[in-house]
């Protein structure tokens, strides 16, 4: 079995807590002044906001036991998969407030009322100006982390949201055109659900052990069996474990009756095509010489 042990970008905790800490005042304050002020739209950016709060915490955590926790006798793989969960659940979660946003919308579309336009073009000032400031924060963290991508989405579309209702807030104020509130959170809704479903599909095929999407089955299969020694390669399971490490395990079988180190040196060309070709860096062979098994390439176990 082949381990390559990779570097893995450092994530900035401190800068994440920062951004954790802002998130709370905005959200407190957005609340308050939603609620004063009579604004839907004020009121799903604070509850957008708490979602970032949410995230932030979560990928905090995972980012913690990622990088403190390490693999033991009873958890082999760590906390490895600490992240994965978190872009999951933080994806999961925005979906979820943008469906209730959309319901709540709907129904004040139904019955206009009169908002305060001060308090929103304030407080969305204040969302603006502190979700741009996390936003710089994390920026080179999303770069090379789904988890901090994740988080990323959060924080830049709930920038975008209080640009947004920072609009609305000048269009109630000097053209009172307060179903603008509503139409608004509508938008944002389906904008955010946009935004967080890629996320959502890409971190629950990692934890439905899918293979990646860059690799192409059929192509590890005939890149293997130009291997001069190798008969037939079945009973392939390939994997990710996380974002960083891709596994594959397989039952080789030879041509003849090699011996040990013939073997190794067998599997050392089977890693360096599997690293260079499909970017799979950990693989678990199993050498078989006329075992009378099933030869196909995906068995159903």
């Amino acid at each position: 079995m082949e381990h390559h042990h990779h570097p893995q970008n450092k994530i900035n905790g401190k800068r994440l807590l920062f951004s954790i800490l802002l998130n709370i005042v905005i959200t407190v304050a957005q609340i308050i002044g939603g609620l004063i002020s009579g604004s839907l739209a004020l009121i799903s950016d604070a509850l957008h906001n708490f979602s970032d709060v949410i995230s932030l915490i979560i990928s905090y955590l995972a980012n913690y036991l990622n990088n403190k926790k390490k693999q033991t006798l009873s958890q082999t793989f760590g906390y490895k998969r600490a992240e994965i969960i978190a872009a999951f659940v933080n994806a999961a979660s925005l979906i979820g407030i943008a469906i209730f946003l959309a319901f709540q919308a709907f129904k004040n579309l139904l019955n206009v009322h009169e908002v305060k336009s001060d308090i929103v073009i304030g407080l969305a000032l204040v969302g603006i100006l502190a979700n741009g400031l996390s936003v710089l924060l994390i920026k080179n963290d999303a770069e090379h982390n789904l988890n901090m991508k994740s988080a990323y989405v959060h924080l830049l579309t709930d920038m975008l949201t209080s640009v947004a209702v920072f609009i609305g807030g000048l269009l109630m104020k000097y053209y009172q055109i307060f179903w603008i509130d509503s139409a608004l959170t509508l938008l944002i809704v389906i904008y955010l659900i946009q935004m967080s479903w890629r996320i959502l599909m890409q971190s629950l095929k990692i934890l439905m052990l899918f293979a990646p999407s860059h690799i192409v089955i059929k192509e590890v299969e005939i890149a293997l069996l130009k291997i001069e020694e190798i008969s037939n390669i079945h009973h392939v399971h390939i994997w990710q474990l996380n974002e960083y490490d891709c596994h594959l395990e397989a039952h080789i079988e030879f041509k003849k009756d090699v011996k040990l180190s013939e073997f190794d040196g067998v599997c050392e060309m089977i890693e360096k095509i599997l690293k260079e070709q499909f970017k799979i860096n950990h693989c678990n062979l199993q050498p078989e010489f006329k075992r009378n098994d099933i030869k196909d390439f995906i068995i159903q176990d």
